[in-house]
């Protein structure tokens, strides 16, 4: 198969696009029994509209099993320890999300069976790492990833298939699409390893909102410049110990001072690409509902019908 005759295989971050939905749309868009449908509304708008944009034949939601996994909070304590409640308030793992949102995203996935549009998932994982898994093995079509988290990034590639980041941190409307030259330009990584560049560029600034510290004085703009001098972070640990006069004295002693941090953090920034992936169903996307009459029932409960109605006409194109 070509790359021009590529089928596009769209896989969709959903916790963060079903947030991004319900923080778009007020809560006052209600089903006929008074309960809150803005996330349900607007997330079906979403992948409606994705996949009439990427005209994608293949689609999986891929979901979060496990938001803070074991591994990545042993490795950094910090990792996402913001958002996580008081365990008398919701348990001791319990992400910290709007009220009205837990419940829509049950109705969103009821919504996704009716269609026979596939989720996935991986025992202990994110859903950064059921991405980052589905991108590395896909030997056959061109991959979207859509997602609001830059994370994200570090799984664009040209080889063995493209892969490309639909980053919409700022909504769909203003959503940019990513690949390997557009990573390099603009966030000064090395051009010829882009993806793995942007993974070591976030450890080293940090990430507040995943709780990663990064190396303390090092912002975005010093990270981008020891990246394209040294090429990678190994190679810039290689310097920082062996006194490379390339490196300043002030560069080497922050790099020194936060390196248990740095051998830490990386497997927590890298996304795993060997997860064991469970599908709801194959990913094929169905060109009519394989439960209409379920689907039918759910608009019509939720008045959620125009929307459910461009959803349906995307997947017959």
């Amino acid at each position: 198969m070509t790359a021009e005759s590529r089928d596009t295989v769209l896989l969709l971050d959903a916790a963060s696009l079903w947030f991004r939905a319900f923080h778009a749309l007020p809560e006052s868009m209600t089903a006929p029994d008074g309960r809150p449908v803005n996330a349900v509304r607007g997330f079906t708008d979403m992948v409606a509209s994705l996949i009439t944009r990427t005209g994608a034949s293949r689609l999986a939601v891929c979901l979060d099993l496990d938001w803070r996994p074991t591994f990545r909070v042993d490795l950094v304590p910090s990792y996402k320890a913001h958002r996580v409640l008081t365990e008398s308030a919701a348990g001791p793992d319990a992400e910290e999300a709007p009220d009205a949102l837990g419940p829509q995203v049950n109705l969103i996935l009821e919504i996704l069976e009716a269609a026979g549009i596939a989720t996935a998932g991986a025992e202990g994982l994110e859903a950064d790492d059921v991405l980052g898994t589905l991108a590395a093995t896909e030997r056959d079509g061109t991959v979207v990833v859509v997602s609001g988290d830059r994370d994200l990034l570090q799984v664009v590639s040209d080889d063995p298939v493209p892969v490309r980041v639909l980053y919409a941190g700022r909504g769909l409307a203003k959503a940019e699409l990513f690949g390997p030259a557009e990573v390099a330009e603009k966030y000064g990584v090395p051009s010829d390893r882009p993806g793995p560049g942007y993974a070591e560029l976030a450890l080293l600034r940090g990430d507040s909102s995943d709780g990663l510290p990064g190396v303390k004085g090092v912002g975005e703009k010093t990270a981008a410049s020891l990246m394209q001098k040294f090429g990678s972070l190994e190679a810039l640990l290689d310097a920082a110990d062996s006194g490379d006069p390339e490196m300043s004295a002030g560069v080497r002693a922050k790099i020194q001072s936060s390196r248990d941090y740095i051998d830490a953090a990386l497997p927590v920034v890298r996304v795993v690409t060997d997860a064991d992936i469970i599908f709801s169903r194959p990913d094929v996307l169905p060109h009519q509902p394989v439960d209409p009459e379920r689907l039918a029932a759910l608009a019509e409960e939720l008045g959620v019908q125009n929307s459910v109605g461009r959803l349906l006409t995307a997947m017959a194109r």
